[in-house]
């Protein structure tokens, strides 16, 4: 059985890190749907940069959003929900067969509203009703900006991606807010069915703390820090609230592994996947990450629903001299910071890329 399939099997959804429009235009994304059970996928700023910076892929949509007006930010989302309607579709199969638990593609609300909790509210709602895609997330860091704009969207009916979340501590206090959003729909009589995940950042944690550790304490973070958020996440289910939730109708706020691409070069490319097997997650995963462990990933035991030697861990790291919490709350600021240069650089690259196709345009007209 392929690695990919045992994951599925254990119950993981793997996920693609990853949004072109070649993907879906050349079947790529069909065949990793097919082949390598990719059931859903995400996308950030980064992703669509790189997508509309190679290539004529985006020019006939550029154009056409020229034609109507748009420009900057509008006219980026319009190219991106584009195609993650058409990926939203070929993941139908996979939505209907889960009961909407899989199946999901993922869009950005701006990364300048990160600290703007109204903000990001309106900005999700905007994004949801254009998008007109019943299996579209949208995302919303956890931010302490954001925690509140992530209890409000899920009040409103809004399916979530919690993003950039980097500790257990940062993930509860998500949980808290989607909970306490579900809570306020069903004491008003509205449908508890609003779907979430919440999504934490492996790889960056060894990528900072590998510099200040010795040798045999690297790549051990990451993983450690996940196994902590595991064992939360299962207590939270376990937890009489929730149950009364779930009893009422609502479902799981999964954790999604995000980052797990092996930033190393001496470490193996599938560490990441390989450590972080645990039913009812999810692992979104970039297509070189995806065709390593496609062709020799292993699956062996889940992740202990405890934590297994996860605290051990963290505390010889702490005393190898990382301060943890500090470090977690550094990461999601650095990581909002990234989010937001990237944004400036897409928008940078739209305006480019538009001025470009106006001029070319315009001498093919004068000539």
């Amino acid at each position: 059985m392929q690695a990919t399939q045992a994951l599925h099997q254990m119950g993981q959804s793997l996920w693609l890190d990853n949004i072109t429009r070649s993907l879906l235009d050349d079947g790529t994304l069909a065949r990793y749907i097919a082949e390598d059970s990719i059931t859903g996928l995400t996308s950030n700023p980064s992703i669509f940069d790189k997508a509309i910076g190679s290539g004529s892929a985006y020019d006939a949509g550029i154009r056409d959003g020229l034609r109507r007006g748009l420009s900057g930010e509008a006219l980026f989302i319009d190219l991106a929900l584009d195609d993650l309607r058409g990926a939203a579709k070929l993941f139908e199969p996979a939505f209907t067969a889960s009961g909407h638990m899989d199946g999901w593609v993922s869009m950005e609300v701006s990364p300048l509203l990160a600290g703007d909790t109204a903000g990001s509210i309106a900005a999700a709602r905007r994004i949801h009703n254009q998008a007109q895609c019943a299996n579209l997330l949208v995302k919303i860091p956890g931010t302490r900006a954001g925690v509140p704009a992530i209890e409000e969207s899920i009040y409103a009916g809004v399916p979530t991606n919690v993003t950039l979340l980097f500790s257990a501590a940062q993930y509860q206090a998500v949980a808290e807010a989607y909970m306490r959003g579900i809570e306020r729909r069903l004491k008003v009589g509205l449908d508890p069915r609003v779907h979430s995940v919440a999504s934490l950042f492996v790889s960056r944690w060894d990528v900072a703390a590998n510099p200040q550790l010795p040798e045999e304490l690297h790549n051990q973070l990451g993983i450690a820090v996940a196994r902590q958020t595991y064992r939360a996440y299962r207590e939270l289910l376990a937890s009489p609230r929730w149950k009364k939730l779930a009893a009422a109708g609502a479902p799981v706020q999964r954790v999604l592994w995000a980052s797990t691409g092996t930033k190393d070069p001496a470490a193996p490319d599938t560490m990441y996947v390989d450590a972080l097997a645990a039913p009812d997650t999810i692992n979104t995963i970039p297509d070189k990450t995806l065709l390593a462990f496609a062709d020799h990933g292993t699956v062996g035991n889940a992740m202990p629903v405890d934590g297994g030697d996860a605290d051990a861990v963290v505390a010889r790291i702490a005393a190898s001299g990382v301060d943890i919490d500090a470090l977690a709350e550094k990461l999601q600021r650095d990581g909002a910071a990234a989010f937001v240069k990237s944004w400036k650089e897409l928008l940078q690259r739209l305006v480019d890329k538009a001025g470009a196709l106006d001029s070319g345009a315009s001498g093919r007209k004068s000539s």
